[in-house]
Order: C-alpha cells, then structure tokens, then sequence
C-alpha cells in the first residue's frame, strides 16, 4: 500500500503494516504533526500500523504522540481485567502476567459495553527472547468461524460472570474505588447485574458475540467467550477451583446468554481459528504498534528476560455505534 511518496507499507511476518520512520532530523511532534492524516489513513483502511525507527520516549513523550496521531485524549483504564501500572499521561504498562503465560487473542474490553476504538503500543524494551505481542484480524476470525458457531453465538449472545477478589483481581482494583456505593453506581451505568457476596463481589453481564464495524459496514468477532469460558483453565486448576469454590464461584466464566454452556470443542475451534489468524512479528526498541481495536485482537507470547511495553488507549466507544 503506498498513499504517497512518503508512506509505504512493507511486508513483515507476510502481511503489509510496517513503516519505516524517517525523522530527517525533525523533532518527533514535527514529524507526526506531517504524517498523521496518513497514518490515520492506514489504520482506517488496514487496521494495524507498525511504525519502525523512531526515537526512544518517555511515557509523557508515548502519551503525547497517540494523542496527536488519533487527535483526542487517552483514556482511563476502566473496569480493569489484568493487573497494569498506571504511568504518566495516562499511559499503562502491557499486562502483568508472569513471563512463562501466553496472554490469548483477544480485543481490548470487548467484555464491556464500552471500549477503546484505538489502541498503541511502545515497545520501550524488547525481552531477550519470546514476548511478541501477536495479532489476528477479527474480520477474517469472524469469517473462518464454523457458520453454525457462529450463528449460535449470535443467536443467543454471551453472558459474561466475574468474582472477583478469590483468584482474579479484587474489585477495589477492577473499579479504582473502595467506596461500594461507587461500584454499584458504575455497575447500573454500565448495565452490569451485581451481588454482594461472601468472597466479595459478583458481577454477570449480557452482551452480544459479534459487532459491526463502523467503518467497515461488515461483522467483526468481537468478545472475550474463549478467555473467561471455565475451559481456558488448565485442567488441574479448573477442577481444584471448582472443588473448592464451586462453579459458580470461579473466577470468570461465560456462557451462552441464556446461561446455557458452551461447549468446549466450540471454544477449542475458536481458539483454533484465532492461532491460524496469528501475525506474530519481533519487537525492536521503539517500535510502535497501532491497532483498530474493533478491527484487531491482539495477545503476548511468553518470554525470557526483562521486557517492557507500553500502552495508550483513546477513541471511546461501545455497542449502541456497532448495532
């Protein structure tokens, strides 16, 4: 894809996303106050940028050119799922799971009834080895799915259950407050059932499995059925946790929107769906990824040494524009 002479898309891991920066000597704002409209250009059309050869920044410098590039504010991140450092200019450190986990497919929040339309992610230190932040096209995912998986999904929507504060994260992290009355407000903003329970606080959520994208006009696989279904948990732990909590009381878990079960060779071919979707690329120091959210998942493979990326988040959204 080429849009001028001054960008054009090469080929990495297959697929055309990667620019090479030239600063040409310019200051960093300069340079993308010059391209924005044309990476924008590319996010709208493709989906997914990475940007090469750029200059190391601070988490301030990071915040600033997302909010340059997408032309709005970063957002907080809200109704959190994975454990993240909260660093300056409202940017956050990728998950924090431990080095040996894959991080599955999947789009940000789309659990939610509302998400980011943009993601970025800063590749301030790559990791001795593994840690690659992998991507899959979820219009392809939705339409490699099995049809009558997917129109089963459809059909009935998902229905999302979490309990927090017994293996996943407390709520007081989940929601930024240690003030009940707050959590229950944000819970009826944001159509979230919830019930007080001994081992803290359950929440259960409907949503549907697949949106349609805005610019696009076309449906996109979007929800997180495969990461919260019982059956993403190894099999020891699993049963461990079910003997001692009770299935109702795991962690996360998602069934059809009539609570009835998925089954597990659905979610496995997902999954399978997803792995052969995969564009797995080797970070550099300063890379910068730029997602369409809605357009592309995305996960991390496990790594050795230290490893530090950074993430911004902007473009607030949810499924009143993707109905």
């Amino acid at each position: 894809m080429t849009l001028n002479s001054e960008i054009t898309l090469h080929e990495l891991a297959g697929n055309k996303m990667l620019f090479h920066a030239n600063l040409d000597g310019r200051k960093l704002k300069d340079w993308v106050d010059d391209n924005q409209r044309l990476i924008q250009a590319v996010i709208n059309e493709s989906g997914v940028i990475l940007i090469r050869g750029l200059k190391r920044m601070t988490s301030s410098q990071f915040s600033g050119i997302l909010e340059q590039l997408f032309a709005g504010p970063l957002l907080d991140y809200t109704y959190r799922s994975t454990p993240r450092t909260h660093l300056r200019g409202n940017v956050y450190t990728a998950s924090e799971y431990h080095s040996e986990l894959t991080i599955v497919q999947h789009n940000e929040s789309s659990y939610s009834n509302c998400w980011a339309s943009r993601l970025g992610f800063y590749c301030q230190q790559p990791s001795k080895s593994g840690g690659e932040t992998p991507i899959a096209d979820s219009l392809k995912v939705y339409e490699l799915i099995p049809q009558e998986i997917r129109e089963e999904f459809e059909r009935k929507g998902l229905r999302y259950v979490r309990n927090y504060g017994l293996v996943d994260l407390p709520w007081q992290e989940v929601f930024q407050t240690e003030d009940k009355a707050v959590v229950e407000a944000s819970c009826i903003e944001n159509n979230l059932d919830f019930d007080w329970t001994e081992g803290g606080l359950r929440t259960t959520q409907l949503n549907p499995a697949v949106v349609i994208h805005p610019k696009l006009n076309k449906k996109v696989w979007f929800n997180q059925a495969h990461l919260f279904h019982v059956s993403a948990l190894p099999k020891k732990v699993r049963e461990n946790l079910i003997s001692v909590y009770g299935e109702c009381n795991l962690p996360r878990n998602c069934t059809f929107g009539d609570g009835s079960y998925i089954p597990d060779d659905m979610i496995a071919e997902i999954l399978a769906v997803y792995e052969r979707q995969m564009i797995v690329f080797k970070w550099e120091q300063n890379d910068v990824l730029l997602l369409d959210n809605m357009r592309f998942s995305h996960g991390r493979l496990p790594f050795t040494g230290a490893r530090k990326v950074l993430v911004g988040m902007t473009g607030k959204t949810g499924w009143t524009e993707c109905t």
